[in-house]
């Protein structure tokens, strides 16, 4: 009898060990195998575009890259064919030069200000890129991308107050 009963006090505990270690395995056994097929990745080889050659070359930079259905155009400045910052003192004039040039980068890959989907502004002067930001309606006529706008201590020349850099998504 008390070996009986030695055994019942047992056999909760041999029960709660047993289906502990059978939970520890594989819930379930896949016993067929699926064949993945590899799909080669073809890489596709960046496009570069210089807006001013001499310029990027000289500061060591691309203007745009394009790889696949995404172009990353670098920031834009107020500046002439040489490098000469324009507009110094007149950041409403300085953010229309650069969405000038941008216009002319975007039209290099057959896209428009409506292809962009990401615009980061830096600025020197937040309070004055406030004030002057309406003009930004008529750029992006189709609703504004998603981005950021940072307030920076300078930019590449003291006379810069704005720089524009852009993402884009080219629909094929």
């Amino acid at each position: 009898m008390k070996r009986t009963s030695k055994f019942l006090k047992l056999l909760p505990v041999l029960v709660v060990f047993t289906i502990m270690l059978h939970s520890c395995g594989p819930t379930h056994q896949d016993t067929s195998k699926e064949v993945e097929k590899e799909v080669p990745a073809t890489p596709e080889k960046p496009e570069y575009y210089q807006l001013r050659p001499e310029v990027e070359k000289a500061y060591g930079y691309s203007h745009a890259v394009k790889i696949g259905n995404t172009i990353k155009i670098s920031g834009a400045v107020s500046m002439d064919d040489q490098g000469n910052p324009t507009a110094i003192g007149d950041i409403e004039q300085q953010m229309k030069n650069c969405y000038a040039d941008l216009a002319k980068i975007l039209q290099h890959f057959g896209c428009t200000f409506d292809d962009v989907v990401k615009e980061d502004i830096f600025t020197t002067d937040m309070a004055q890129m406030l004030e002057k930001s309406a003009y930004r309606a008529e750029v992006y006529k189709n609703g504004f991308p998603t981005g950021s706008w940072l307030e920076v201590k300078g930019l590449a020349l003291p006379e810069f107050m704005v720089e524009i850099e852009l993402e884009v998504h080219k629909s094929e």
